[in-house]
């Protein structure tokens, strides 16, 4: 019976600090600064597929189904993203575009990404 109670007991002191560890690297994460380089790798790793430049990209053309002659620019282009609106596509879909869970992008990727796309860039030449 001690036995059992002392296991218990080294267990809730596990779990304990387990979850305190976890609000704080939760926390120190949100805290870090997101940098453009990492939110361009999510791009590269998960929407160049569908929205890299080119009109071989289904959710260019996509666009260019719904929107015609004026179709917005390729997203890594476009100048009127807000880290809201992309978070919003990402974790919501739109159209044939799906959902991607936080089991594939992370509320930090997806914060880095949101960052990247959102940043102003003088047009392309």
């Amino acid at each position: 019976m001690m036995r059992y109670a002392m296991l218990i007991g080294a267990a809730a002191i596990a779990l304990a600090t387990t979850s305190l560890g976890m609000g704080a690297t939760k926390n120190t994460l949100a805290k870090q600064a997101l940098s453009p380089e990492s939110g361009a790798a999510v791009f590269q790793r998960w929407c160049v597929q569908c929205h890299g430049r080119g009109a071989r990209s289904p959710g260019t053309a996509s666009l260019a189904a719904k929107y015609g002659q004026d179709m917005p620019a390729a997203l890594e282009d476009r100048t009127d993203l807000t880290p809201e609106l992309v978070a919003n596509f990402v974790r919501n879909g739109v159209s044939v575009m799906p959902l991607f869970r936080k089991t594939e992008i992370t509320d930090k990727e997806l914060a880095a990404l949101g960052s990247y796309l959102a940043q102003k860039k003088p047009p392309r030449k």
